[in-house]
């Protein structure tokens, strides 16, 4: 059975000149153009290919990969705005159709959009902003500190919300945000807490002494960097730390006090110094 908006494995059953024709089972051939095929390509070879609806609404294959499949979430720039909706560029010769009732603002041509792909009534691959609606509800096993993929998808009074892992849905709070984000972006971030209610708390460093052995090892290569010396002490504000190092006021400490007691740096009254290796004899 072949799955419409995903990659496909399936096998040339028909050749004729300028198009060949794969093996669809139940939705029988499905046609290929013969220059994305490989050109020692004959029947009863296998291609791995994308498949989606044409123009008027048959079944094609492609050889090239879109930037993203049905079920998943990705970041599109707008191509155009027609008179039924936007389209989406997505890497292929036919754009990606984002109904208007999928979207949840105003958009100009060059915009981009956190969308979610899914197969309309008439199995035409379609777009949809509405993101949320399409986010996994059920409870999942996540735990305090653990390491997750994360989509920015859209900016709150309170911080950014991600996708967590392309299935649930989580929050980071502005006060442990401590680098540029922005809309679409993909970052590494951390389960923080995971309340009664199954909403979920994100952190993009990892809580306690976890991460502190990679925090000390950016701390020195700035004062590597720095000539061995950065003017930081325990009263620099936070917003110098936070931008210096990406790293909460609370973090900075401990991944400092850390590197101390491992006699990698000294405390100054001015601030930290790299503490110079003894030389042999």
């Amino acid at each position: 059975m072949i799955e419409i908006g995903k990659q496909n494995r399936l096998m040339v059953v028909e050749r004729t000149p300028g198009r060949l024709f794969l093996d669809g089972g139940s939705e029988g051939k499905i046609a290929l153009m013969t220059q994305e095929a490989p050109p020692d390509c004959q029947v009863g070879s296998v291609l791995s290919v994308f498949i989606y609806t044409d123009a008027h609404g048959e079944l094609v294959a492609t050889t090239k990969i879109p930037m993203t499949s049905v079920g998943e979430f990705a970041s599109l720039k707008v191509a155009s705005i027609q008179k039924v909706g936007a389209f989406l560029n997505w890497g292929l010769p036919k754009d990606l159709f984002l109904p208007f009732r999928e979207q949840t603002r105003e958009l100009r041509v060059g915009d981009k959009v956190v969308v979610y792909l899914y197969l309309d009534s008439s199995q035409r691959i379609s777009a949809s902003m509405r993101v949320e609606k399409y986010l996994d509800k059920r409870p999942e096993n996540y735990y305090e500190g653990l390491k997750v993929n994360l989509f920015i998808f859209s900016a709150t009074d309170l911080g950014f919300k991600a996708i967590i892992n392309g299935r649930h849905l989580g929050i980071l709070y502005k006060n442990e945000i401590y680098q540029p984000l922005h809309i679409g972006q993909q970052v590494e971030g951390y389960i923080q807490f995971v309340r009664e209610d199954g909403k979920i708390d994100l952190s993009l460093q990892p809580s306690g002494y976890r991460g502190v052995k990679d925090f000390g090892q950016k701390i020195l290569d700035l004062l590597e960097k720095g000539g061995g010396f950065l003017a930081v002490t325990d009263k620099s504000s936070a917003d110098e730390i936070k931008n210096l190092f990406g790293l909460s006021k609370k973090k900075y400490k401990m991944t400092v006090g850390t590197l101390y007691k491992k006699n990698l740096i000294t405390i100054e009254e001015e601030g930290i110094r790299l503490r110079k290796p003894k030389s042999g004899k």
